[in-house]
């Protein structure tokens, strides 16, 4: 079945579910498979318990005529997504890197949120299952949307900025952490920089980044349009820290707007963290949200799971 085939059915009915536990009346069920489970097993159930289709990929399994047959139900699940997210011409923000990428992207979200209708990761799904469960959340109403990007070994920012297909993006950071996976600091940058390879592609796209970052820095030639920011002088926006007992404070000022530095007191802990507000605050301004929206939404931003 050709994907705009499969993407007509969705839409008469446009609820998806991977989990047989949960199965409303109509929706579509995706036999995805996992380290200790085969999704195929459990498609005539969902369909019993009121799915109006079942996604196979496994013949044994497709005895029901409402069953689907496809070579494999990831793959068909993500061209699904990136099918969907085509309809929308609204700008995608594609935001990954080592650390801080949950945090910034909650961050610009709340930035965004004081002006406009924005879909966002929820959580941490930002793996080849939960961003294109992220991309079917997209409605008419969303005026934008930010997709956080997860990778553990290389070549997933590639799969899935080629399902997200950003406009904008952001690598927070490139560090050590998962080494196991990409098998050197090499490996980590060139995954990560598989979001600044993407947006090479698009004459259009404006990537942010954190001149201060060296690591970014080596692997920022070619990118379309950039805006930057950081601690230092010749920056869009600026920032310095002034406090960090308990919470970190500090002031921003964003180069074209001469209106001096403005002052944000932040609930969070670590100086570490005003790269990501520094980038929230550029991300902002971009899109046209006001200096006193950005700041107001800084500190009302309240972190979980301890961030």
């Amino acid at each position: 079945m050709e994907i705009s085939e499969l993407y007509s059915i969705y839409a008469a009915n446009p609820v998806l579910t991977t989990d047989s536990r949960n199965c409303p009346a109509g929706s579509i069920f995706f036999a995805l498979k996992g380290a200790s489970f085969d999704g195929n097993r459990f498609a005539a159930a969902a369909l019993e318990k009121g799915c109006a289709r079942a996604v196979v990929d496994n013949p044994a399994y497709a005895t029901d005529p409402r069953c689907i047959l496809v070579d494999d139900c990831l793959q068909t699940f993500q061209q699904l997504a990136r099918y969907h997210r085509r309809r929308f011409s609204i700008p995608v923000i594609g935001i990954t890197g080592t650390n801080g990428k949950t945090t910034t992207k909650e961050l610009v979200s709340a930035v965004l949120a004081r002006r406009y209708n924005v879909l966002f990761t929820e959580g941490n799904f930002n793996n080849d299952i939960g961003v294109p469960k992220t991309l079917f959340r997209l409605t008419p109403e969303h005026d934008i949307a930010v997709v956080e990007m997860g990778a553990s070994h290389p070549g997933d920012i590639r799969t899935l900025v080629n399902l997200v297909e950003p406009t904008c993006g952001l690598i927070t950071n490139v560090g050590r952490a998962h080494l196991q996976g990409f098998g050197s600091l090499d490996g980590v940058l060139h995954t990560k920089g598989e979001l600044y390879d993407f947006l090479r592609t698009d004459k259009d796209s404006v990537t942010f980044i954190n001149t201060d970052n060296p690591l970014l820095m080596s692997i920022a030639d070619g990118l379309p349009r950039t805006v930057s920011y950081g601690r230092g002088e010749g920056v869009a926006v600026r920032g310095e820290v002034t406090g960090c007992a308990p919470f970190l404070c500090f002031r921003w000022q964003a180069e074209a707007a001469g209106d001096g530095w403005h002052e944000v007191s932040t609930h969070l802990i670590g100086a570490y963290n005003m790269d990501n507000m520094l980038a929230a605050i550029t991300v902002g301004l971009h899109f046209g949200v006001a200096p006193a929206d950005i700041c107001r939404a800084l500190e009302d931003y309240v972190p979980g799971n301890n961030r």
